[in-house]
């Protein structure tokens, strides 16, 4: 994957040192049989830990489940954590990123259940409308082959540019057969992708970055994803064989719960959709 590669191994391997240090100490982060102790979740801060903290505030002892949420930054070691026993589950991802990791990482993650939709969406600081980007206008993109794949359709379906027929979730601007405007592509590591608004015209930001930089995709993005016929959910996934452990089975039924559809509805108001 093109994030992974221009991450620094070292400092991965010394995030996922630390984390596992830190992990040490709680019971949930034992072998994959042992169920006695709390549910660790490693989840990104916005929506999905925030939606996480409201079932451990207000729905988990009620259910008898113990849950602990990690939050992290990058979409790279929740996957790995989550793999190596360090944490029990994740909620961070769709499908289509998730195969992609598990192809190119070796991994056996698995989805568990789809709870939510963050529309991706194209964002300015410098243009109040897509078709006010100027030609030369230089978009900021996610550097992993999902996101930028996603951003690059996000773009077609607004008719920003033209991609190949048939080109898939590794779509790159070689295959732009159309580009109008002339724009040109900053690759850049996902979340980066908002904290550079001030330096390129526009830039595709994912949902929870956006919500995080205190952006409201329904009414800041300049184009929006549709939720219709999304493969993009994102859910709550574990590494394959984890997925009849009861405190994962019980974090299932309440994130699909009424109260949880209500809270991201108030929460949110159309930036996260609940898609269960």
């Amino acid at each position: 994957m093109r994030n992974t590669a221009k991450l620094s191994t070292a400092v991965l391997a010394a995030g996922a040192l630390t984390f596992g240090l830190s992990a040490c100490g709680s019971s949930g982060s034992g072998s994959a049989s042992d169920t006695s102790g709390p549910l660790v979740v490693a989840a990104s801060p916005t929506p999905h830990a925030e939606i996480l903290n409201y079932i451990k505030e207000h729905l988990a002892k009620k259910a008898g489940l113990d849950l602990e949420v990690k939050e992290f930054q990058d979409y790279i070691v929740p996957n790995t954590a989550t793999e190596d026993g360090s944490v029990d589950a994740n909620y961070f991802q769709n499908q289509p990123y998730l195969d992609d990791f598990n192809k190119k990482r070796g991994t056996h993650i698995v989805p568990v259940v789809t709870v939510h939709l963050e529309p991706l969406g194209l964002y300015s600081h410098k243009v109040k409308s897509a078709d006010a980007l100027k030609s030369g206008a230089t978009v900021a993109v996610p550097n992993d082959a999902v996101n930028e794949a996603r951003s690059l359709k996000l773009l077609a379906a607004n008719g920003l540019i033209t991609l190949k027929d048939g080109v898939g979730s590794e779509a790159t601007p070689r295959d732009i057969t159309k580009n109008p405007k002339n724009l040109k592509f900053k690759e850049v590591e996902a979340a980066q992708t908002v904290r550079s608004l001030d330096d390129v015209d526009a830039a595709v930001v994912n949902g929870n970055y956006a919500i995080s930089a205190d952006l409201k995709p329904a009414k800041d993005a300049l184009v929006l994803e549709s939720a219709k016929n999304s493969p993009y959910g994102n859910f709550l996934a574990v590494k394959d064989g984890n997925q009849d452990d009861p405190r994962v089975k019980k974090l299932a039924k309440l994130l699909t719960s009424p109260e949880v559809t209500k809270f991201i509805e108030d929460e949110y108001a159309g930036s996260v959709i609940a898609s269960f």
